[in-house]
């Protein structure tokens, strides 16, 4: 087995519409954790956005599937703000964020530092851009813009 960076290892979202970016941010979060925390938010968190949200059982689901592969251990906990718990989880190493949630992990770490735990490292992974050039996101793909893999519909 590869030398894994981290302890443990947090990751977080929606995860809505699964797609290639989402892979991306967990798949690193397997790479480099020998153990991963993944919050996905709540139904009624999710709720807060302006746009339907798949359930919180189906987002569970495909994240399972896409996970299944790797040999490492993982918990998947339901998040009801946008810090989850990685503001208080004292054995966390690190979070990894897209570049649109940085901020949010930045703000984590003032928590973190509030109540005297060790910052987290902060591992930011760029865009998946679709085959146009623009970044996959969810909101595209509920658009009718893209599909999960980036292709232009």
């Amino acid at each position: 087995m590869l030398n894994k960076k981290y302890k443990k290892i947090a990751v977080g979202g929606t995860f809505d519409k699964f797609h290639r970016g989402h892979e991306k941010l967990l798949s690193t979060a397997f790479e480099m954790g020998e153990e991963v925390l993944i919050g996905v938010t709540s139904d009624s968190f999710a709720s807060n956005k302006i746009h339907e949200i798949e359930s919180y059982s189906i987002r569970v689901n495909r994240i399972e599937k896409f996970v299944s592969k790797y040999n490492v251990p993982y918990e998947i906990k339901e998040i009801f703000d946008a810090y989850g718990t990685a503001d208080k989880d004292s054995k966390l190493d690190a979070i990894v964020v897209s570049q649109e949630t940085e901020k949010t992990a930045l703000k984590i770490n003032e928590e973190r530092f509030q109540n005297n735990f060790k910052l987290l490292d902060i591992i930011v992974i760029d865009w998946v851009l679709a085959n146009d050039g623009i970044p996959i996101s969810s909101t595209r793909i509920r658009k009718g813009e893209i599909d999960t893999i980036g292709k232009t519909l």
